[in-house]
């Protein structure tokens, strides 16, 4: 008898080109040569011009001050003079002098320094006595519970009530404009430096515990960083408030120099060009001395706001 044939293995299937094998699939997955585009190319066109925030300021100002302008000339009223008119009274005033001292008039050495020097002593003894005031009752919980209701009662006092205590104390006079400017700008500093310093990472704080740093490497390298911005964010109210207080200390008896002095003076005499002047003076000094504090700001935490 002869046996049968032997079954032969079953062929294997032919392979679908719907399933690449391995090299076919390493050929067919190579990296995409246009990856997907980011959200930031996605919400920028291509070639799009994108203008600096600076920039998009001025022609809010030029429109202000064109409508200003025209209203003004329109009016004609003694009590509303012109921008161009004020602006040559400034220069006049107080910016005609020689380039050897900053083009600063006689005038301005009398009316704007003296300010500046008030207002600067002012608002540095209330930044330096705000931020260790506040780093010291931040610190502790216990002092900030028992500090509170003093700061919350000191810094709702309005600042013109407290001029006949600084009169009695200081006299009428040049130390009692300057405790007036500190003694009212150095609530927003120290509260807000307290604030921060309460706000530290807890985590952090663990860490630098396990890395064994001492009470000042803590507070230096770990407390004060973290709090810069809520410090700053109390020395840009404190520096508004010293310019405010500054003019209005001028104002009352005893000063013989100064803007806020100039700006009486000009109003007993029905100068109001001069008062213009002033304000506009005032204005331009207020968003310098802010524009300066934002770039220490963000030379010092690399963080940017607008003005």
């Amino acid at each position: 008898m002869t046996e049968p044939p032997s079954p032969s293995p079953p062929s294997p299937p032919p392979r679908s080109s719907t399933h690449p094998g391995p090299a076919q699939s390493a050929t067919h997955h190579s990296p995409n040569p246009h990856p997907p585009s980011s959200p930031k190319s996605l919400a920028r066109p291509p070639g799009a011009v994108t203008a600096h925030p600076a920039l998009l300021r001025w022609p809010a100002l030029v429109l202000a001050v064109g409508v200003w302008e025209s209203a003004t000339r329109v009016r004609g009223s003694v009590y509303f003079p012109p921008p161009d008119r004020i602006a040559r009274h400034v220069h006049e005033l107080w910016f005609d002098g020689p380039a050897r001292h900053l083009f600063l008039s006689a005038a301005a050495v009398d009316d704007i320094l003296p300010s500046l020097g008030r207002m600067t002593a002012g608002f540095v003894l209330a930044a330096v006595a705000g931020i260790v005031l506040g780093v010291v009752v931040g610190r502790s919980r216990r002092a900030y519970a028992l500090a509170n209701p003093v700061l919350q009662f000191a810094r709702a006092v309005p600042p013109p009530a407290l001029v006949p205590v600084f009169v009695v104390v200081f006299a009428f006079g040049t130390p009692m404009q300057i405790a007036s400017i500190t003694f009212s700008a150095v609530w927003p500093v120290l509260v807000n430096t307290a604030a921060g310093v309460r706000n530290t990472d807890p985590l952090r704080l663990d860490v630098a515990a396990v890395l064994r740093l001492n009470t000042a490497e803590r507070l230096w390298f770990l407390v004060l960083p973290s709090a810069l911005p809520r410090i700053f964010a109390g020395l840009r109210l404190s520096l508004s408030l010293s310019l405010i207080l500054m003019v209005f200390s001028e104002l009352l008896p005893g000063t013989a120099n100064g803007i806020g002095f100039t700006l009486t003076e000009a109003q007993t005499r029905s100068d109001l060009l001069t008062v213009w002047a002033a304000l506009v003076l005032l204005g331009a000094l207020g968003y310098l001395l802010n524009t300066g504090l934002l770039a220490v700001e963000k030379r010092l935490t690399g963080r940017e706001r607008a003005t």
